[in-house]
């Protein structure tokens, strides 16, 4: 029997040796592209939490109140989401990614609009995913900031001021304090920590509601002769609603801030996430209980969402039973400030300044607590410098417009319901009103 020739062996595990590297560089461009999509992937749908959490922002703050400003309240979230998007793509994200700073870390500009190569693969700062996804997921930031405004400002501001406000804080103010940090500027590199926002979003957005609030004046009727005169909300259970769906959105708010589909990163921010807030939770219902001597539903759903600015600057970063200390502590201090507001009268309708501005601080300063890789100085001087320039640039947008175009309606308005003086619409039929005195 004839052997076959050694030769034909020979040559196939040299070509197998010449093809192996092309193979394994094969085989990792493969993994590279199915993880290039899956990160993208989980950003989108990130995106698309966060998205619904605007429909939780009016949930809440139209249960939270009067029926006869309802519509009113409708109007100005689907204003909000418009505008955040649309002033987004033509300043804010060059705005808060601007690549250089000419300003020493403080101020850059990339140019107006948005645009990439024609594959669309290249990221603003992270090459893990496309310059289109970038977008959308922070474009979805954007409006939040807004949003806040809107519920510590209801039921007596002009829409027309509400909504040039809007579009000039989130266009510009924003973005620019928001460069600071997750845009590489001097706070990123002083080594200021806020993973998703304590500071970047909710105590920008507190901010501007406080000096909203100040501007604005209280509603009628609600401080009387020295006496605190509580408005309802029309819909506690539209307000609880509300809540849920925030809270939901809020894992893609978190869990979409790691910027990848790290199943570890994420579930873990899963996790601190919902404890922080169930914390929150049990922190407002335990104060409600013991000092008003009932538990407040109101102040509850507001704990929930203090738990959840409070372990949004640092959910990647303290641990599990330190998440559940910080919405513990949320959920305390979150009734503490509304109740201090009112005595001071400062009328928030919704209670977003204490859950998004005071929240917002505890939850920042929380991370040099109970993170030992941060330093306590440094985040005190972010929410600090945040604030200053924050406020301030509200409360000179808010005292312009009322300067020329005013920013409250006028008293038989209010009275009447936004509703009716704003938009010539009811959203229900034979509801009964407040009526101040």
């Amino acid at each position: 029997m004839r052997l076959p020739s050694k030769t034909p062996v020979a040559t196939s595990l040299l070509l197998l040796l010449i093809a192996a590297p092309s193979v394994a560089a094969a085989q990792e461009a493969t993994v590279a592209d199915v993880l290039f999509t899956v990160n993208n992937l989980w950003l989108l749908v990130a995106s698309f939490l966060v998205f619904v959490m605007h429909l939780g922002f009016t949930a809440l703050e139209a249960g939270l109140t009067q029926a006869k400003n309802t519509v009113n309240i409708l109007v100005k979230n689907m204003s909000i989401i418009a505008i955040g998007l649309l002033t987004y793509a033509a300043v804010g994200f060059n705005l808060m990614y601007p690549g250089e700073f000419p300003l020493a870390g403080i101020f850059g500009f990339a140019g107006f609009g948005v645009g990439t190569d024609a594959a669309g693969l290249t990221a603003a700062y992270d090459p893990g995913f496309t310059y289109w996804t970038d977008f959308i997921f922070q474009a979805m930031f954007a409006a939040t900031a807004a949003t806040i405004v809107s519920g510590a400002v209801a039921e007596r501001i002009k829409l027309e001021a509400f909504l040039i406000f809007s579009a000039v804080y989130v266009a510009v103010v924003y973005p620019a304090l928001g460069s600071w940090q997750w845009g590489g500027g001097w706070l990123d590199q002083a080594g200021f920590y806020d993973f998703a926002g304590s500071t970047i979003v909710h105590s920008v957005g507190g901010w501007a509601a406080l000096a909203g609030v100040i501007l604005l004046g209280p509603r009628l009727g609600k401080y009387v002769n020295g006496t605190i005169r509580p408005i309802l909300g029309h819909n506690m259970p539209l307000a609880v609603f509300g809540m849920f769906l925030l809270w939901f959105g809020w894992f893609g708010f978190n869990g979409g801030s790691v910027l990848s589909a790290d199943p570890g990163e994420i579930s873990f921010v899963f996790v601190t996430t919902a404890l922080a807030a169930a914390a929150g939770i049990t922190g407002a219902t335990a104060t409600t209980w013991i000092v008003q001597k009932h538990p407040d539903a109101s102040m509850i759903l507001n704990g929930a969402l203090a738990g959840l600015v409070g372990i949004t600057a640092g959910a990647d970063v303290v641990s599990v039973l330190s998440a559940v200390v910080i919405g513990l502590i949320a959920g305390i201090i979150v009734v503490f400030s509304v109740v201090v507001l009112d005595r001071i009268k400062l009328d928030d309708p919704v209670g977003a300044i204490s859950v998004h501005l005071t929240c917002g601080i505890w939850g920042t300063l929380a991370v040099g607590i109970f993170a030992a890789e941060f330093s306590v100085v440094t985040q005190l001087i972010g929410v600090l410098s945040y604030g200053a320039v924050a406020f301030g640039a509200a409360l000179v947008l808010f005292w312009m417009i009322n300067k020329t175009i005013g920013l409250r309606v006028s008293a038989d308005d209010e009275r009447r319901g936004l509703d009716l003086a704003e938009h010539n619409m009811e959203a229900y039929a034979d509801f009964q009103i407040f009526t101040a005195r």
